[in-house]
């Protein structure tokens, strides 16, 4: 990119004596320069609306993703949330809960919960990812790289916890909500950020394990990764990386544990085998969900390589 110069006053002639004041590029932040030895110009970067055309389509990209994997996998998820967290269906098997919710309550039992998802996760999966991208161009800007192990820029696990807060904090009373619709247990003003700190957590984790996997594995696999199988494997394996959390924090969201810590409700699931309850369903949540949703994903930013370049 190239700057280019608005200029306030009169154009003078450069004195023969005086070199012109040369114009820089790719400046960061605007800046005041003298040219001609009159007026102050003030000197834009295009690279500066290139950043937020950047973050527009990360959140964007995001937006998608989000609302792609909340139509192809809530009823999964409702199965998992009601097997983790719901006192009758601790020890059910998937099959059984899914058969279950579906004679009594039909194909909207299966969507119990979706709609403050449907609402809220546009906007909290678009802030991970915008957060994602802006966090990792502020440290790729500012920082110093280094490989950890020779295979990944330190940066990238950084950013990716970065862009995991920033979801948690706003997911955090959609997904009370949610949590609550699933497991048919009364929720309130005063339930909204119920669990929330192991929510922020369990995201941070999350995306920064995602953010990772999406990083290495790619490149040890001969002939890459397709979008969809990018984002299944990664997402899976960030799962598993941080499953006895979610655990946890529907437990605290249903409302069916009052009093009981994140710490003891983590202890007791270790105590009693569930750990990973729920694990089957939420896998497969995760494949459908966000294979797709990445494919989504993908679009967005090759839409905007092709139909923006101009801004980028």
């Amino acid at each position: 990119s190239s700057a280019f110069v608005v200029r306030s006053g009169a154009d003078q002639p450069t004195p023969p004596n005086r070199a012109p004041t040369p114009i820089m590029a790719h400046t960061s932040q605007p800046e005041l320069a003298v040219v001609g030895g009159t007026a102050p110009s003030l000197e834009i970067s295009i690279g500066m609306r290139t950043a937020w055309v950047d973050s527009a389509v990360a959140f964007c990209a995001g937006a998608a993703y989000g609302l792609t994997s909340v139509v192809v996998g809530q009823p999964l998820d409702t199965i998992k949330t009601r097997m983790q967290a719901r006192p009758d269906s601790l020890r059910s098997r998937p099959h059984l809960v899914a058969v279950d919710l579906a004679r009594s309550q039909g194909l909207q039992g299966l969507y119990r919960g979706g709609t403050p998802v449907f609402l809220g996760g546009t906007l909290f999966r678009s802030a991970q990812f915008g957060v994602y991208e802006a966090a990792l161009r502020k440290l790729r800007a500012q920082s110093p790289g280094y490989d950890i192990f020779g295979v990944l820029d330190w940066r990238i696990p950084v950013a990716g916890l970065a862009g995991g807060v920033a979801r948690g904090l706003i997911e955090a009373p959609f997904d009370s909500v949610k949590v609550a619709r699933q497991v048919e247990e009364r929720w309130g003003v005063r339930t909204l950020f119920r669990g929330s700190g192991v929510t922020i957590g369990r995201n941070a984790g999350l995306f920064c394990a995602f953010s990772i996997y999406r990083e290495v594995l790619p490149p040890l696999i001969p002939g890459g990764l397709n979008a969809f199988c990018t984002g299944a494997l990664c997402s899976n394996l960030a799962w598993l990386s941080v499953w006895p959390l979610d655990v946890v924090k529907s437990q605290r969201q249903s409302g069916f544990f009052p009093g009981a810590s994140s710490w003891a409700l983590l202890a007791e699931s270790a105590r009693s085998g569930r750990l990973f309850r729920g694990l089957l369903p939420g896998l497969g949540r995760s494949t459908m969900a966000n294979g797709t949703a990445m494919v989504a994903y993908k679009k967005i930013e090759s839409l905007a390589d092709t139909e923006l370049p101009r801004w980028r």
